[in-house]
C-alpha cells in the first residue's frame, strides 16, 4: 500500500514561515491499495490538495473513512474537486456521530448560514456505504477499527494488505479513557506488531498536565505503546496548531533518543504534509 500525508495539523489550519516544513492543513491521509482502490481518511482542509491531485490524475472513484466529525476533520469536504465531477464515485462511510447519519453532519455542515451550496449540488454519484464498518474489505486492503478515547463514535483503523500493517490513531488520549473509550492495552492489541503506526502526539508531557482529558496524547504515553505494541516505525501526527517547525523537530529528536537508549530500532518522525511511504 502506498500511504500520503495531505495534512496532519491538529484541530485548525495554521501557516506562516514557521510551519512550512510540516504543514499547515488539518487532518487528511490517502491510502491506495496495490489493487488501485484510493482510500482517504478524514476530510480536513487536507483533502483540498488530495482532491486537486485526483483530478489531475483522473481518478474516478475513491472510498472516504472519517475517524470523527470535529471541525478539523470535515471542514475540506466542500472543497473538495472530484465532487464537482459527474463522472466520480464517492464511496463515504455510512454510520452515527452522537445520534447523527454521516450524511446527516455533513448536511447540516453544508447549509446556510454556514456554507452557500449543499451537498446535494454536487455532480458526483454520493454513495452512503454502511458496509464500511467494524471489520471490512476495500479491495486487496483488509481493514478493522477500534473506538477511540475521545468524543463519542471516534474510531481508529487498522490496514494490513500482502502481509503488511498500517495502524491509524488520531485524537486518541491514552492517559485517560473517555466514556467509548477502549484499556490502553487494547490499544497495544490493536497495534501489535504494527509496521507503522501514526498516532496523535498532540502534547509534550509538560502540556499534558494541565490538559487530561482533552482526547489527546502525550509523547511518553505514545513511546510507552510503540514499545508494548513491537511497531516497527512511529509517525508523530495531530500536530499541534502551536507547534513550530522547530518544536516538532525537538519532539522528534526526543523520540530518537528514548528509542536508542532503550537500544530499539524503532524508526520516528512527525508526519509532514506530502509525505509518501510505501508498505
Amino acid at each position: 500500500m502506498r500511504i500520503k500525508c495531505w495534512g496532519s495539523r491538529g484541530s485548525i489550519c495554521v501557516s506562516g514561515q514557521q510551519y512550512t516544513k510540516y504543514g499547515g492543513d488539518t487532518t487528511c491521509f490517502e491510502i491506495q491499495a496495490n489493487s488501485g482502490e484510493v482510500v482517504i481518511i478524514d476530510a480536513g482542509t487536507g483533502i483540498r490538495r488530495l482532491g486537486k491531485s485526483m483530478v489531475q490524475k483522473k481518478i474516478k472513484r475513491c472510498y472516504l473513512l472519517l475517524t470523527h466529525t470535529h471541525w478539523d476533520h470535515i471542514i475540506g469536504m466542500p472543497f473538495f474537486h472530484p465532487l464537482l465531477d459527474a463522472d466520480t464515485t464517492v464511496h463515504i462511510q455510512d454510520r452515527t456521530f452522537a445520534g447523527l447519519t454521516t450524511k446527516q453532519v455533513i448536511d447540516r455542515v453544508m447549509c446556510m448560514p454556514f456554507f452557500p451550496v449543499g451537498l446535494k449540488a454536487y455532480n458526483a454519484d454520493i454513495r452512503f456505504d454502511s458496509s464500511l464498518n467494524n471489520r471490512f474489505s476495500i479491495g486487496s486492503l483488509d481493514i478493522e477499527t477500534i473506538l477511540t478515547s475521545h468524543s463519542q463514535d471516534s474510531i481508529g483503523y487498522r490496514f494490513t494488505e500482502n502481509g503488511k500493517t498500517f495502524v491509524f490513531l488520531t485524537d486518541n488520549e491514552l492517559g485517560y479513557t473517555h466514556s467509548q473509550g477502549r484499556s490502553v492495552k487494547e490499544y497495544i492489541a490493536f497495534s501489535k506488531d504494527a509496521d507503522l503506526l501514526f498516532h496523535d502526539t498532540e502534547y509534550t508531557d509538560d502540556e499534558y498536565l494541565n490538559r487530561s482529558g482533552w482526547g489527546h496524547s502525550c509523547l511518553s504515553d505514545v513511546l510507552d505503546l510503540s514499545v508494548k505494541a513491537s511497531v516497527g516505525q512511529l509517525g508523530l501526527i495531530h500536530i499541534n496548531q502551536d507547534r513550530t517547525d522547530d518544536q516538532v523537530d525537538a519532539m522528534v529528536d526526543q523520540c530518537r533518543r528514548f528509542f536508542n537508549n532503550n537500544h530499539l530500532s524503532t524508526s520516528c518522525y512527525a508526519v509532514a504534509a506530502d509525505f509518501e511511504i510505501f508498505l
